[in-house]
């Protein structure tokens, strides 16, 4: 019977659970590290972690096997000025950079510019300034050119052939349009409240159309045109000097 049973078994059993307890307790302070580096929108110190931890937990050791873990690994766990955070591998960034357009604010004047062009097209600057009654700066045309919600058309038969310009789809699917037709009438505008009760005799919202075949009255821009008016284009342009012109 002695050789069947050793005193001994009954204390190693104690011991094998205690250290996968440890284990298990080791593993989950390593998931929540993880998790805290990972979820913070900045690098986060050691002591922070630390503070989320049973105090029996080493938060440098387990950084340490976290770093090693997500080492060569498209994203890696990196120290930077004492603290930890994930990036993207080195070798890796340049392939994921990417530029982001900042859009621009339009200004007073772009939008009253914007307006003309939605209802009156096709028209021509010297149209545009007499609707508004000021003289209109090259840079209100230049910011509208930048969003992409305008073109230019063509080239009115009249003397100096003045280009005539219209919106584009992306004006359309900026402000959910499906046609330029479904910009508001003057009923619905009055409605609300856009237009005050004193409108004068005889005043109307024109009827917008947008069809890309050129009208009576306009020639086609050719590639010289293009080139021409693309070249004239200078987004930094002071669009502020319509508003103050106006004012």
């Amino acid at each position: 019977m002695s050789d069947l049973f050793d005193p001994e078994d009954d204390i190693a059993e104690p011991d094998a659970e205690e250290t996968l307890a440890a284990l298990e307790r080791r593993t989950a302070g390593r998931r929540l590290v993880e998790a805290l580096v990972f979820a913070s929108a900045e690098p986060v110190a050691e002591a922070d972690l630390a503070a989320e931890l049973p105090a029996d937990l080493d938060v440098r050791a387990l950084l340490a096997e976290l770093e090693a873990d997500y080492a060569g690994r498209g994203v890696e766990l990196v120290r930077v000025a004492g603290k930890w955070h994930f990036r993207t591998a080195a070798d890796l960034a340049p392939r994921l950079s990417r530029e982001v357009i900042e859009p621009k604010k339009l200004g007073r004047a772009a939008l009253e510019v914007l307006a003309i062009i939605a209802y009156h097209q096709p028209v021509t600057r010297a149209e545009m300034e007499q609707i508004r009654g000021v003289t209109m700066s090259r840079g209100t045309l230049d910011v509208l050119l930048e969003t992409g919600w305008v073109k230019m058309r063509g080239r009115r038969r009249t003397p100096g052939r003045p280009v005539t310009w219209g919106t584009t789809d992306a004006f359309l699917s900026h402000f959910g349009l499906d046609t330029v037709q479904d910009l508001p009438g003057l009923e619905e505008l009055k409605g609300a409240g856009l237009l005050d009760g004193q409108i004068p005799p005889g005043f109307a919202v024109p009827l917008p159309n947008d069809h890309d075949a050129l009208t009576s009255d306009e020639d086609p821009l050719d590639e010289a045109d293009l080139v021409e008016l693309a070249a004239a284009i200078d987004p930094d342009r002071d669009e502020d000097e319509d508003e103050r012109a106006a004012d």
